[in-house]
């Protein structure tokens, strides 16, 4: 069978989804794996490495797309207008990428339109068995160290502390809001680099985590701290009392650091905002914010997407895609996470697909799928089988619906099943056409980039995924 692995297209995208070495996996599968011409060059993979790997160099799109029965992307196809990718997609055609599901209802209802099964590599689910699969974990990771990296480029002064026969230079103070994979990685490049760290998150399992790095634990931990993360490991909204207590602890800290290094995302929703415009006011002149959540809306009231600004003295970072800024080591990640997935729905005899719809990754990844938008935890997705005047918690009883689509009629018994005995409500079987609901089908895409322990900061996707 045909892979194709297209150039990305979207702006402020470097990364690809295949590098050279998993290009000679896919090989060994036996799959014939066209590159498209320049695919891997911001990544610094170039078209003869490919092609000594056992790749096809398409010319164009067109050529690379042409029969491919899987597509393998890093960020979701264009769909309509310039540079529509969907055009040369044949019906049935498997892509897998970072989808962003939850700000991508145009895009899932174009896809489904298209015929294409669409898996979204950031609902990978939080299990054991997945995680080769992470791609926010492995994209977060070099986020999280990048962001350092990219604050200490603006920052006027040294991180480590410095004795020296003129007088002693004082170490940096950094704080990191958010203690997901690409708040602790901050948290761990600063430590290294000689800072004194401190870090705040609303997840009581971060304290020892935060601490075993070195760093100080910043956090009103009263009783809604301690049930502040969900079953999934994800951080709670958390009640505007508990906001303002903790908005008062973080001012007066931020009012006495150098570098504020903000990761913090709630799946499906906005980024928080954790840093006011008065908080920024009572920093130090000279000292930076890097904003990782930007692309999101930002965790900075002033931050500004793809723009390194000034306000009050302090520079406040806002960069697009940072993993995309290591674009080498971020492809190569990506591209291990992929082929990793990739696997699950391969048969090694037959040399072609065969997906396990009863595969909990495969169920929580897949989004759209023979017409139809999938995917449990998608808004967009419950339109589809739950009328108005009901409430979304009922899905199982208006699967029966006549409303339902004709190719969900197969799960009519089982669903009614479930609504009669609740407590196989949770493994009742659905069809080929519609996955079930995945334990941890609640996780968010982007971005950014996840925590195997909670706070979250998604992939970007130069407004991006």
């Amino acid at each position: 069978m045909k892979i194709a692995i297209p150039k990305e297209r979207r702006p402020n995208e470097t990364r690809v989804a295949a590098s050279p070495e998993t290009v000679k996996k896919l090989v060994a599968l036996g799959c014939d794996v066209f590159v498209e011409k320049g695919a891997g060059a911001a990544a610094s993979f170039t078209d003869t490495a490919y092609k000594d790997a056992g790749a096809t160099i398409g010319k164009d799109a067109t050529t690379t797309y042409k029969d491919a029965k899987a597509v393998l992307k890093v960020l979701k196809p264009i769909a309509g207008g310039k540079g529509d990718e969907l055009k040369a997609m044949p019906k049935g055609t498997v892509v897998v990428s970072i989808a962003d599901p939850y700000r991508s209802e145009k895009e899932l209802d174009a896809y489904a339109k298209a015929g294409l099964t669409v898996f979204a590599m950031d609902f990978v689910p939080r299990i054991t068995r997945a995680q080769s699969m992470d791609v926010l974990s492995s994209q977060s990771n070099l986020a999280g160290y990048k962001s350092v990296l990219d604050g200490a480029a603006v920052f006027n002064r040294a991180f480590p502390m410095m004795m020296t026969a003129a007088g002693t230079v004082a170490p940096a103070k950094v704080f990191v809001m958010g203690a997901g994979v690409a708040g602790l990685q901050a948290i761990a490049t600063a430590r290294r680099l000689g800072a004194v760290v401190s870090a705040t998150d609303v997840r009581p399992a971060s304290k020892e985590q935060v601490e075993s790095l070195g760093a100080k634990f910043v956090a009103v931990e009263d009783d809604e701290f301690k049930q502040a993360e969900t079953a999934g490991g994800y951080a709670k909204e958390m009640s505007d009392a508990y906001k303002a207590k903790q908005a008062a602890l973080i001012a007066e800290t931020i009012a006495k650091v150098d570098m504020v290094i903000t990761t913090a995302l709630i799946p499906g929703r906005p980024a928080p905002v954790l840093v006011t415009a008065e908080m920024v006011k009572s920093m130090k002149p000279g000292s930076v914010i890097v904003d990782l959540a930007v692309e999101t809306g930002g965790n900075c009231e002033l931050s500004v997407a793809g723009k390194v600004v000034e306000k009050d003295g302090v520079s406040i970072v806002g960069y697009h895609n940072v993993p995309g800024r290591l674009a080498t080591d971020a492809s190569s990640l990506y591209a291990k996470n992929v082929v990793n997935f990739f696997e699950l729905m391969f048969d090694k005899e037959a040399k072609d697909l065969k997906i396990d719809w009863d595969d909990e990754i495969i169920k929580g990844t897949c989004v759209t799928h023979e017409g139809s938008i999938v995917h449990p935890a998608l808004a967009h997705a419950e339109k589809k089988t739950v009328s108005k005047a009901e409430p979304k918690a009922a899905v199982a009883k208006t699967a029966t619906s006549k409303k339902t689509p004709a190719k969900r009629a197969p799960a009519k018994k089982t669903v009614a099943k479930k609504v009669a005995a609740k407590s196989t409500a949770k493994t009742a079987a659905a069809s080929k056409a519609a996955p079930r609901k995945a334990a941890s089908a609640k996780k968010a895409p982007v971005t950014s980039a996840e925590s195997k322990s909670g706070t979250k900061t998604e992939p970007n996707d130069g407004g991006n995924a």
